[in-house]
């Protein structure tokens, strides 16, 4: 699927509360997860933490837009070639955002000549890992790990993509 009307550029300090409140929509609007995501105090947790991820994260995020509306966002932190996040707004989602997000996000990596391009998202996130697999991303671990942004353990999966040949 091509994107015609999206623009995609790096966030800007004016988009930060936009952001957040788009990331917590994307992941309160998701039926993939587990019971825990139903304990109060983890949905305050997590909202709280989309809330400050813009401004505090160390790492890059990038926006996508249609018209002058943010749809979607990526990041990139911790290391190099680890995309932390990848949110679409639900009215947006199955519309070709999260895969241009992917892509360009991958692009960013290979022209800094990063060889692999890794990230990980929740065991149920069926989507989601359907969406990495279409764009070259193969799982590379299942299991059981902590969250810190949840303050719980979650099913997990890795998934990488070679960018560039050796």
């Amino acid at each position: 699927m091509v994107v015609t009307d999206l623009t995609i550029r790096k966030m800007a300090a004016a988009d930060h509360e936009v952001v957040g409140a788009l990331g917590f929509a994307a992941w309160a609007a998701s039926n993939a997860f587990e019971d825990s995501y139903l304990d109060p105090y983890v949905i305050a947790r997590v909202r709280h933490e989309f809330a400050i991820f813009p401004e505090e994260t160390k790492g890059e995020i990038f926006v996508a837009e249609r018209g002058e509306t943010i749809v979607g966002w990526g990041a990139r932190e911790n290391e190099p070639n680890y995309m932390s996040d990848l949110w679409v707004h639900p009215d947006h989602q199955g519309k070709g955002v999260g895969r241009a997000l992917l892509l360009h996000l991958c692009e960013v990596m290979a022209s800094e000549g990063l060889a692999i391009a890794r990230l990980d998202t929740h065991a149920g996130n069926e989507g989601a890992i359907r969406l990495y697999e279409r764009c070259g991303f193969s799982i590379v671990w299942r299991g059981r790990e902590f969250s810190e942004s949840m303050g719980v353990e979650l099913e997990k999966v890795h998934l990488e993509k070679r960018l560039v040949d050796r």
